[in-house]
């Protein structure tokens, strides 16, 4: 876990990066964790999406949480009967923060999701989406059928590609619709969606005869890029002002790409949520500058 730290006061956790090991705090057991997501959320599906493709959904509960996000934290169903969401059957809680609490009274974070939640310590794990993926991935191998411990999606002999992939990807395109679609003025606009664009760009070559972006193997890239271009068109184009283009229309390969994810891998399209995820965006409390004019420059 991490902590911000006052002279004056004990450090406050601010997140928790604990990891499963054999032998470690949190051992690799079946039914000892449970995962809190919202489809809404595209860090979420990250997590989701590593559960079922790695045969966890058999070991690791799962619980969604409402879409409608309030600024006292995700509901459970108690809280927020939307289509869709579930009761958290631990505690019986209303909102995700309760479970933060119970964790750490002096919790000082945000409370976020996706979380993963020891029910034998009654502790978070973590809530570090990119770290999830790669627990998902080894943690518990030792006690996975054969089949599902082979599966790696962050293999050795490919981390330096990977991680140099992910260094860009994750800035212009997984934050990249943020900036844009967050920006205060022109100028910042502007700088996040050209870049978020430029990148599309070097993403639309990478995959001319390939099936998926590196090795031409299932990698962690192609998990974190599949979950903000499945929003893309229906979700960022519009509400973000991300629309110099579509995938549907102006990126065939990664059209191409996005739609052999879905349609053939039911990690990704059982893990989607299309109404889901319009309305975490749609209806959220954010201010945005209308002002913004997507071809000022031009």
């Amino acid at each position: 876990m991490t902590s911000n730290t006052d002279k004056d006061s004990k450090p406050v956790v601010t997140s928790f990066r604990n990891n499963i090991e054999v032998g470690g705090l949190h051992a690799p057991e079946k039914d000892r964790y449970h995962l809190y997501i919202s489809y809404g959320c595209p860090w979420s599906q990250r997590a989701s999406i590593l559960r079922k493709l790695k045969g966890l959904d058999e070991f690791i509960g799962m619980t969604v949480v409402s879409p409608r996000m309030s600024p006292e934290s995700w509901a459970f169903k108690k809280a927020d009967d939307y289509p869709g969401t579930e009761d958290d059957p631990l505690y019986g809680a209303s909102r995700i923060r309760e479970l933060y609490l119970k964790s750490d009274p002096d919790y000082g974070g945000r409370f976020t999701v996706p979380m993963l939640w020891d029910k034998k310590l009654e502790k978070v794990v973590n809530n570090e989406s990119a770290e999830l993926i790669r627990i998902f991935n080894t943690g518990f191998n030792d006690i996975l059928p054969s089949e599902k411990a082979a599966i790696d999606v962050y293999p050795e002999a490919l981390r330096k590609d990977i991680d140099s992939v992910h260094e860009w990807v994750s800035d212009t395109i997984n934050s990249g619709v943020y900036k844009a679609g967050l920006a205060k003025t022109q100028k910042e606009y502007e700088v996040a969606v050209n870049a978020l664009f430029a990148s599309l760009d070097r993403l639309e070559g990478m995959l001319k005869g390939n099936t998926y972006l590196i090795g031409n193997t299932l990698t962690e890239v192609d998990v974190r890029l599949f979950t903000p271009l499945i929003r893309f068109d229906p979700i960022y184009y519009g509400i973000y002002k991300c629309n110099l283009g579509s995938i549907r229309h102006d990126y065939p390969e990664l059209n191409r790409w996005m739609k052999n994810l879905y349609w053939n891998n039911p990690a990704f399209k059982e893990t989607t949520n299309f109404d889901h995820s319009k309305v975490t965006y749609y209806l959220a409390d954010t201010t945005f500058n209308l002002q913004l004019n997507p071809n000022a420059s031009e």
